[in-house]
């Protein structure tokens, strides 16, 4: 008799995957090895083996000489600031995400573009979320942006989103914002990974498939990551980034991923009771208009991407009633300005040990890059001796550890833009490379050199020079000769107006 042969067909394992990034697991486990988000595993059945035909294709590819690239060309929005970030404009067919945290201005800013955008032959859809028709409505009244060519919708499904885009055939469509939209299709509260998967890759096929440019408001988590699935900036085109104090007036743009432009601009922007305006002149934030200079003050040129802004830094020094003294900085590192203390005292010659220490910039501005070291070294100790500097001085450099003074990148970019704003004289580090004309620029090699241009330090020093015909009454007494103060320092900051290094007290 033959034996009977039976076969067996293994039953199909079910697979899980991550919810946030996607990756594949044979298993559940609690925390995803490759985006190390916890709780983001879940099953979702057995792995199909799958093979893919050969299909018609939409169009044939041509060689990319004979592509049309006048179809991909920007379009103004009609806020200079914002085109500035985005490259020249929004092209059609682009996705746009604006992060930013709550109350920083994000619908206001996108309400006057909406408005200022939306023409005859492009309108403009404006879908929310997160107010009704009327708030926008509101709010669209105060910063006066309405326009007969603006659409308004509030809607969270995301059918009835794409229902409005046939209906209304825009030429730009303004979501705000990504996290309340909800498709019926997918279980899942609006926000959750799957549900921002799923609209913004709806929108992105309708944006793609219309030539339709888009804007969606993302929102941020606590440490200022955009909320949703890391893959949401993978597909759109460009990621912005709004920024700002809410305690400020000042707002920044910044380019963090940009297919159509570079990602080292920003645009600033004023949040005021009429709405938000962008300005072409920044820097008048960021500086304090006085009429005569104080001491504890110094000016400096940051970079924000490729934009030079004037800004002050601030230092107080005041004698400590407890043991171990303050150092409380507002708009720098903490890390950093301890750094540059330490600096100031060894190198310098300050004594700042009993001395509590503030540090602060004007305007809510945050200065992070090296370049403002200098200017903070000169503003500690010019409030150590309680000597202004003159109002039309910039500084601008790195300080090491050892004292020396670094060079920082585009010096030149920084002095042109102090220049235009009427500065006449600089500290900057050696080999600043071409100065703008009229403009005269001191090369300072180490922060001993940098601090001898205070007014103060200059007459302590020229004190202690020998005067005339008292050579021998010295040699007699066999008393040390000290030597005279560098020559620059006379020579270049004696003509610094309206500071008189004879009047300061």
């Amino acid at each position: 008799m033959a034996a009977r042969t039976s076969k067996t067909t293994a039953k199909p394992r079910p697979a899980y995957r991550c919810t946030e990034c996607g990756n594949q697991l044979p298993k559940w486990v609690g925390r995803c090895p490759e985006c190390n988000a916890w709780g983001t595993v879940e099953e979702y059945g057995a792995v199909p083996i799958r093979t893919t035909a050969a299909g018609p294709v939409s169009a044939p590819a041509r060689p990319i000489g004979q592509v049309d690239g006048q179809v991909a060309t920007a379009r103004s929005t009609g806020v200079p600031e914002l085109d500035r970030v985005l490259g020249g404009g929004l092209v059609p067919g682009a996705v746009v995400l604006l992060a930013g945290e709550p109350g920083v201005g994000k619908s206001t800013l996108l309400l006057d573009v909406a408005a200022k955008a939306a023409t005859s032959q492009h309108r403009t859809l404006y879908v929310t979320g997160e107010e009704s028709a009327g708030q926008v409505r509101l709010r669209a009244d105060r910063i006066n942006a309405l326009s007969d060519h603006l659409y308004l919708a509030a809607e969270s499904d995301l059918g009835a989103v794409l229902g409005h885009i046939e209906q209304v055939n825009p030429g730009l469509l303004i979501l705000d914002s990504v996290q309340t939209i909800a498709s019926a299709e997918l279980d899942g509260a609006p926000g959750g990974p799957a549900q921002v998967r799923e609209v913004a890759g709806a929108l992105i096929r309708a944006s793609k498939d219309r030539g339709m440019a888009t804007l969606l408001v993302g929102h941020v988590t606590k440490d200022g990551q955009i909320a949703g699935p890391r893959l949401l900036e993978h597909l759109v085109d460009v990621v912005l980034s709004f920024e700002g104090d809410r305690h400020a007036r000042l707002r920044i743009i910044r380019g963090i991923k940009n297919r159509y432009g570079a990602t080292d601009e920003v645009g600033c922007f004023e949040l005021h009771d009429e709405g938000i305006e962008g300005l072409a002149d920044p820097s008048g934030l960021f500086l304090t208009r006085r009429d005569k200079p104080v001491p504890g003050t110094c000016l400096t040129v940051t970079l924000e991407g490729k934009r030079p802004l004037v800004a002050e830094v601030q230092a107080l020094m005041v004698d400590s009633q407890i043991p171990s003294p303050r150092r409380t900085t507002s708009g720098l590192e903490s890390p950093r300005i301890a750094m540059i203390l330490a600096v100031v005292e060894r190198h310098g010659g300050v004594k700042l040990g009993k001395q509590d220490i503030y540090t602060a910039t004007v305007g809510g501005v945050k200065l992070s890059e090296p370049s403002a070291d200098l200017a903070v070294a000169l503003a500690v100790a010019s409030s150590s001796t309680d000597t202004p500097l003159p109002s039309n001085l910039v500084a601008i450099g790195e300080v090491g550890l050892a004292g020396e003074v670094r060079r920082v990148t585009g010096v030149q970019r920084r002095l042109a833009e102090a220049h235009r704003l009427g500065f006449t004289h600089a500290l900057v580090p050696p080999d600043p490379g071409k100065v703008p004309p009229g403009m005269k620029v001191v090369e300072v090699a180490d922060i001993g050199e940098a601090l001898r241009a205070l007014p103060g330090r200059r007459r302590a020093a020229a004190a202690k020079a020998p005067v005339k015909g008292a050579e021998h009454r010295s040699q007699a007494n066999k008393a040390p000769v000290v030597p005279p103060p560098a020559a620059w320092p006379e020579e270049v900051m004696g003509s610094w107006e309206p500071v008189d290094s004879d009047e300061v007290v």
